[in-house]
């Protein structure tokens, strides 16, 4: 009985390491505490969708939707390359696929962000959670090698199948953000998460701050939200919780470039101060990254001189914009 109203309310949403080990991330440490220009943060992002097992063809439809969606949205409107998204299911979508994308992904630099998301069905023996997929599952165990290989320290896992609650401890680590539709085995039934996450990022609500962009936090806010909005319309027990983990990494973290980004002005003077700001953007995000490998007081002052040039910045666009008019 629980299951089926799960699948009519699916229907109505149709610590980082020292320094010593990361010389990339030290040369950019240096060169923000001593004022150096940043000139290249070659930032990009890469795109793994993965669609498992889904039970029933109605499932199924949704799920291929939401993953269509996703990969849509990422290249559409968030400027992914289409040649860095990937999406894997039906007989490709196998233990051995997904090892080999993600070793795929090992190509993407330090600074890129690299995006895994899961859209399918999970289960729970009570010790331990699964991702079901054509043959072998993959277990928590399973993804943990393969995401120690990326080199990328924005790495953000989703996992919006049901019983996805453990991987979110297994996996957690530096450089990660780690999204599941529940939080524990036990919440068994099919999840409503995933299709407003993807919903999320085309969806201006999300941007709460109005910055013209979505970060995985505002992008799982307002799925949680909406999954909660749905129990309540439909007067049930809610059998899904969202759990993310971190959060502090999750509010810096986008999947491609800002709106703002892809609607640089015409105006070659103004252009450029446009991605100056933008660069300024940059590194207030590298630094806000670098934070725990810092001195505090070095932190605090570089943060606060950034800041003022981003608002001087800003103030000069202003002033372009309103000599424009």
């Amino acid at each position: 009985m629980e299951t089926r109203v799960i699948r009519r309310t699916s229907d109505a949403q149709s610590r980082r390491a020292p320094c010593r080990r990361l010389p990339a991330a030290c040369v950019v440490a240096a060169a923000l505490v001593v004022g150096a220009p940043v000139v290249a943060l070659a930032q990009s992002s890469h795109l793994l969708i993965v669609v498992g097992l889904s039970g029933d063809p109605e499932h199924g439809e949704l799920f291929d939707k939401w993953a269509t969606t996703l990969a849509a949205t990422a290249a559409d409107r968030l400027g992914v390359p289409k040649d860095q998204i990937q999406t894997l299911s039906g007989d490709q979508a196998t233990k051995v696929g997904v090892a080999k994308a993600l070793t795929a992904l090992e190509s993407a630099g330090p600074d890129d962000t690299v995006m895994i998301v899961l859209f399918g069905h999970g289960t729970f023996d009570g010790s331990v959670a699964k991702f079901n997929l054509p043959g072998p599952d993959m277990t928590p165990k399973d993804f943990a090698p393969l995401l120690a290989k990326l080199h990328s320290k924005r790495i953000v896992f989703v996992n919006t199948a049901s019983a996805s609650g453990p991987f979110v401890e297994a996996l957690r680590g530096p450089g990660r953000v780690i999204v599941a539709a529940t939080r524990n085995g036990a919440e068994k039934y099919a999840t409503l998460f995933g299709g407003p996450f993807v919903d999320a990022f085309s969806n201006e609500a999300a941007d709460t701050n109005r910055d013209g962009k979505v970060t995985i936090l505002e992008a799982y806010e307002f799925a949680k939200k909406q999954v909660e909005a749905s129990f309540q319309r439909e007067g049930i027990m809610q059998t899904e919780n969202a759990t993310i983990d971190d959060t502090s990494r999750a509010a810096l973290v986008t999947l491609g470039t800002s709106a703002r980004a892809s609607t640089l002005p015409a105006d070659p003077k103004l252009r450029a101060l446009y991605v100056e700001r933008q660069q300024l953007e940059q590194r207030i995000e590298s630094l806000k990254l670098l934070k725990s490998g810092m001195d505090p007081d070095k932190y605090a002052a570089e943060l606060e001189k950034l800041a003022t040039e981003l608002a001087e910045k800003s103030r000069q666009i202003r002033e372009a914009e309103g000599k424009g008019k």
